[in-house]
């Protein structure tokens, strides 16, 4: 079975148990830390991927690591994962638990790129514009690309809104040839 849908299981299964015992917004702050966490460091991750480390050293590392940091539901998860040898793809089911939360409560993520940091004003044109679109709740997320020469980019699931300024003289360029 390939780690996505490894990921998918399990996000799956604890957004539901995380919503029955109504630990939703507990479990995603101790998933977003988990998450910062794997990203910030690449022993840490390493060393969830790791084959020669043993489930019970990976368990007492977690353990001593997280206990007083993470709720129970948290620790009670991540014992699992350890128990059946997944922990490798807690980064992917932390995402899909993220993503499956906010599908839930009707939250669209948007990926925004853009050369400069963008005004209040500008994000919530952005996050209005967006949520006309979707009809749905939007979070936007904004990252600096020195790439772009203007204007910005976002990425809402699969769809592209290339606003950028090298797009813009495209399109312009291509009316001028077509007349």
């Amino acid at each position: 079975m390939s780690n996505t849908r490894v990921a998918r299981r399990y996000a799956e299964a604890i957004v539901e148990l995380a919503e029955e015992r109504k630990q939703v917004d507990r479990v995603a702050e101790d998933f977003g830390l988990l998450r910062r966490i794997i990203a910030e460091s690449r022993d840490f991750a390493s060393f969830l991927r790791s084959p020669i480390i043993s489930k019970e050293k990976k368990g007492s590392v977690l353990t001593t690591l997280f206990a007083s940091r993470l709720g129970a539901l948290t620790m009670d998860f991540l014992r699992l994962l350890t128990d059946k040898n997944r922990e490798g793809v807690l980064g992917q089911i932390t995402e899909e638990f993220v993503r499956l939360r906010d599908e839930r409560l009707g939250i669209v993520n948007v990926d925004v790129r853009a050369v400069l940091e963008l005004t209040k004003e500008q994000r919530g044109a952005l996050e209005r514009r967006f949520e006309e679109i979707t009809r749905k709740k939007v979070l936007i997320t904004v990252s600096l690309d020195k790439q772009l020469q203007g204007g910005f980019v976002a990425k809402v699931g699969d769809t592209v809104f290339d606003g950028s300024v090298r797009h813009q003289l495209e399109l312009l360029r291509e009316r001028f040839v077509e007349k």
